[in-house]
């Protein structure tokens, strides 16, 4: 859990995921030498932060986004909303300006109006988190944005014995998406991906616990092909990975851009879910954990 604590620990709120991507190519650049199989690096300026690994010749893609939801400080010590935080009284706040680090206190008025306490004033525009603090036990994990930092960590680990394959690491999910359009349309144009896997974490609800299993999602605010579905959980049962079904009305993630590409991609999410969603304790099963990236470790072979 060394690496899923360090990941939760780099601030990278939509919009502001140089941190993150650093981090990553260095790490990518640093391990893959141990991989199975060497891949294909690609980033840059055309890429912004996001950054893809080619693996072999591949068919089918992992999408992992990069960021989180935070704040950005407004004036008169006000702050906005990145993505969908919970916000409550007193959350510790971190984050980095001009004047160095920063450790401010949220708070919520009774027009829940968003302000930060702190002992002196903060430039405005900065990006703020919720501060780390990583609990674990021998069922469970517990941190500020295990959303999606456990679909980076899966996708590390997958890329270690990945054979064929991308593994996409995406931005801005969290506030409305953005990267995605231009990443499958270069997946299309140069190797006709069609198939793709959302590594992304989901909710905790009456109808899915803790551990029994990473969820397949039926559908949440954007309905996948049934078809691909069927067969992907096929799969999954020939292999006897226990696993759990979600059917949602609401919620997103970066299958609902990828549906609405001009390509015909079929999407899935598959994620381990988690309790105190958006907050500083989001709440995983480990066995959840494992089933997660047993599935993609299957997928991955016989998509």
């Amino acid at each position: 859990m060394q690496l899923l604590k360090k990941l939760c620990s780099i601030p990278s709120t939509s919009g502001d995921e140089k941190l993150m991507h650093d981090f990553l190519i260095d790490y990518i650049e640093h391990e893959k030498k141990n991989w199975n199989v060497q891949p294909q690096l690609i980033y840059g300026d055309d890429f912004q932060h996001c950054i893809l690994l080619i693996f072999g010749k591949p068919t089918t893609a992992v999408y992992a986004h990069i960021d989180n939801i935070g704040f950005t400080v407004r004036y008169n010590n006000q702050l906005v909303k990145v993505g969908g935080p919970r916000t409550v009284n007193g959350y510790k706040l971190v984050g980095k300006d001009k004047n160095g680090d920063i450790e401010c206190t949220l708070k919520v008025d009774d027009e829940n109006q968003l302000s930060y306490e702190d002992s002196r004033e903060i430039e405005r525009g900065t990006s703020l988190s919720f501060k780390q603090n990583f609990r674990e036990d021998d069922q469970f994990v517990q941190s500020c944005y295990l959303d999606n930092r456990l679909g980076v960590y899966v996708s590390l680990r997958l890329a270690e014995t990945l054979e064929n394959g991308v593994i996409v690491f995406s931005c801005w999910e969290e506030h409305g998406g953005g990267s995605v359009p231009y990443l499958a349309k270069y997946l299309w144009e140069n190797f006709k991906i069609k198939q793709t896997l959302i590594c992304d974490i989901t909710w905790i609800t009456e109808g899915v616990p803790h551990g029994n299993g990473v969820v397949v999602s039926m559908r949440d605010s954007g309905i996948p092909r049934r078809v691909y579905v069927n067969r992907i959980c096929k799969i999954l049962n020939q292999h006897q990975l226990k696993y759990q079904l979600e059917i949602e009305s609401s919620g997103g993630s970066d299958g609902n851009d990828l549906q609405k590409q001009p390509y015909p991609i079929d999407w899935c999410f598959i994620g381990a879910p988690e309790d105190f969603v958006h907050s500083p304790d989001e709440k995983v099963h480990k066995n959840d954990i494992a089933s997660m990236l047993k599935a993609y470790q299957i997928l991955m072979k016989e998509l």
